[in-house]
């Protein structure tokens, strides 16, 4: 059952960086050819000017086997993977780059290096991880959140999970995000812990903790995306069968969604983390180069604006 249709890049993403100066971008870790390879690629497109955080030599001898020239680019020398992620998030706490990528490390050593209380990178809001999921063939995008960062969020931060993804959405192009909070199904009931606390997060959405954008829940998955389904249930909401955010209840949610999206659908998963004040490009050595250049394009896009 496994998608044999090649990865799509969403092409509605160079209209919106095709004419945005060069950002700087700091890459951590980035001593590794499939690391070199995102960043050269970024680079020759017009996206980024990278800023190579890593072994130096390890970088030179890899740009030359790619037949790079990287002279032109800012290397900074480190030693190890904690020692990279701390000096990339140190290049964006000064506003050096108006960006960070995932190299050659963890996750969580980027994520902990950014979430330091004296990174100068965390905002008053929670940092959350967004997935722009794409499909081969079809035009809609669809956000889903927060499938790799935020393990069993409660409603507030929810609720900021939620500000994150429809700020991410306004950057892309949608004035009015649908954001569907979703549950195991369409009624707030005690026995669901997940549908009591959507309903609590479209409460207080609605009472002005949220603007620009139409937030709606609980709904099981199906009422979301499907008018039929959401018609047969006879759930009247703008959001319901056409959401454009799905808020996934917990970690476990977001990453079977994502990841069955990917296999069975060959969905191009881009991922970024928002909420800190920089956008964050977070990908996987499983991801594709068209996810990690989308996630990069994504990032530069919504990315605090600055020129070199």
């Amino acid at each position: 059952m496994l998608s044999e249709k090649p990865f799509e890049f969403p092409t509605y993403l160079e209209d919106l960086y095709r004419d945005l100066p060069r950002r700087p971008m700091a890459v951590a870790g980035a001593g590794h050819p499939m690391v070199m390879e995102s960043a050269r690629r970024a680079a020759d497109a017009g996206l980024i000017e990278p800023v190579l955080v890593g072994d130096v030599g390890d970088i030179r001898i890899i740009a030359k086997d790619m037949d790079w020239d990287i002279s032109a680019y800012r290397l900074v020398p480190v030693d190890d993977e904690a020692a990279a992620c701390e000096a990339a998030v140190a290049l964006a706490g000064r506003k050096e780059v108006a960006a960070l990528m995932k190299g050659h490390v963890h996750s969580d050593a980027i994520m902990r290096a950014a979430l330091n209380r004296n990174s100068g990178l965390r905002t008053e809001r929670r940092a959350s991880h967004v997935f722009h999921m794409t499909v081969p063939g079809h035009n809609r995008v669809l956000f889903i959140t927060d499938g790799a960062l935020n393990v069993a969020p409660d409603a507030g931060t929810k609720l900021d999970i939620v500000s994150n993804a429809v700020g991410l959405a306004h950057a892309l192009g949608n004035p009015e995000p649908r954001v569907a909070i979703l549950s195991g199904t369409e009624s707030e009931i005690e026995s669901m812990p997940s549908s009591v606390d959507a309903a609590e997060v479209v409460r207080r959405a609605n009472n002005g903790a949220i603007t620009g954008a139409l937030v709606d829940g609980p709904f099981a998955f199906d009422n979301a995306v499907s008018p039929q389904a959401a018609d047969l249930k006879d759930i009247d909401s703008p959001v319901a069968g056409a959401a454009d955010i799905l808020v996934v209840p917990n970690i476990e949610m977001g990453n079977g969604l994502f990841k069955m999206m990917v296999y069975f659908m060959s969905g191009l998963a881009a991922g970024v983390v928002m909420g800190t004040r920089v956008p964050i490009v977070l990908t996987s050595r499983a991801d594709p180069p068209e996810a990690r250049f989308a996630a990069t394009a994504i990032a530069t896009i919504a990315g605090p604006p600055m020129t070199v």
